[in-house]
């Protein structure tokens, strides 16, 4: 296929443009998408381009120009629709104000690739060079995209982000009919989307810190509400979490909290994002010690997998690498360790190896349980 120069997409900052050019596809029509966005100095991303693609056809839309959610929902949230992208969560997370339940079907071509034995992570440039034999240019990756106008370069490299977008998802889908993968690959696009569009964090956030896994239950109900609390505080400033509070000051606040507003203002000092209404509230939410109620609800952090646990679960990674190879897939997309681990320390089957994973694992793992 031809490669397009910078006009070939066209620039669209306005809805009766946006609505024209989605009218014209067919109802069928898979159309490719991505998202430039940035992530500085914010908490949720800053959407600043999207890119649409279907049959030689590309649009540059400026979404600092209109809303153009009302536009995209009938569109992209049709059930029957299906939406191309490639390593969708990011785009997705940055899309979701505009579309809260993310696009009707998703197709994601770095999952499918990794289905039809190309590898775990695939990049969309490597892939494009394997099925399209293009070679794509990164050099404006880390680019302005809030600026306005972009650059011939930056419309260039956005145009070509979708342009093998249809090419390369008619070759996987075949791929994954061919091995009877089609719905494996749907079911882990849907937790894609769940994800991206959880309105809320991990309600259980201290099982991220091993390091506390010897800590008192107390304690570590403590951690588990400092750190709910720097979660809804960053999505509500639309602040980086470690703006308000970093890592080794939220478990050191946990373990020995300030015994006074003043010694935690002291402790905090250098927190960008932490201003005196937050630390107040900080302050009185580490006062109460946690109650019973509180303490049942909080799930124990992961201990460090010893004795006969370690036993387990090196026979478990064992029976995940074997299957892995039978079906041709890579391990860490079947069941990546840390799911292993947590299994392994708690005993409870892990909500990742629910779905297809369950039919192909549960028999296998459970009976490895020490």
């Amino acid at each position: 296929m031809s490669v397009p120069n910078a006009a070939a997409a066209t620039w669209i900052d306005r809805r009766d443009t946006l609505d024209a050019w989605l009218a014209a596809l067919p109802a069928d029509a898979a159309l490719g998408v991505d998202t430039e966005f940035m992530r500085r100095n914010t908490f949720h991303p800053q959407l600043a381009l999207l890119q649409l693609g279907w049959n030689g056809r590309y649009a540059l839309v400026d979404p600092l120009a209109f809303d153009i959610g009302d536009a995209l929902r009938p569109r992209l949230g049709a059930s029957t629709s299906v939406t191309v992208m490639h390593s969708a969560g990011e785009d997705l997370e940055a899309l979701a104000p505009l579309l809260p339940d993310g696009p009707g079907t998703l197709f994601d071509t770095q999952v499918a690739a990794a289905f039809v034995g190309m590898g775990l992570g695939l990049s969309y440039r490597a892939l494009v060079a394997e099925l399209a034999g293009a070679e794509l240019d990164k050099g404006e990756t880390r680019s302005d995209w809030l600026q306005r106008p972009l650059t011939d370069s930056q419309r260039l490299y956005a145009t070509l982000d979708v342009v093998y977008l249809e090419p390369v998802h008619a070759q996987l889908a075949a791929r994954l009919a061919e091995r009877g993968r089609v719905a494996w690959h749907a079911e882990d696009c849907e937790r894609l989307k769940r994800r991206a569009n959880a309105r809320e964090g991990d309600p259980q956030p201290q099982r991220g810190f091993r390091t506390a896994a010897d800590w008192p239950r107390a304690q570590q109900a403590l951690l588990r509400r400092v750190l709910l609390w720097r979660d809804r505080s960053a999505r509500a400033l639309d602040r980086p979490r470690s703006w308000l509070l970093e890592d080794a000051l939220a478990l050191s606040f946990a373990q020995s909290p300030p015994l006074s507003l003043a010694e935690l203002e002291q402790r905090s000092r250098g927190q960008r994002a932490l201003r005196s209404a937050q630390r107040s509230e900080l302050f009185e939410l580490l006062a109460p010690a946690p109650d019973a109620e509180e303490l049942a609800t909080t799930a124990t952090i992961p201990a460090p997998v010893l004795g006969p646990a370690k036993k387990a679960l090196a026979a478990m990674k064992d029976s995940v690498d074997r299957l892995a190879l039978e079906l041709d897939l890579p391990p860490g997309l079947l069941c990546p360790r840390k799911v292993l681990e947590e299994y392994v320390t708690t005993g409870d089957w892990p909500e990742f190896l629910e779905g297809w994973r369950r039919g192909v694992l549960h028999e296998r793992l459970v009976a490895l349980l020490p």
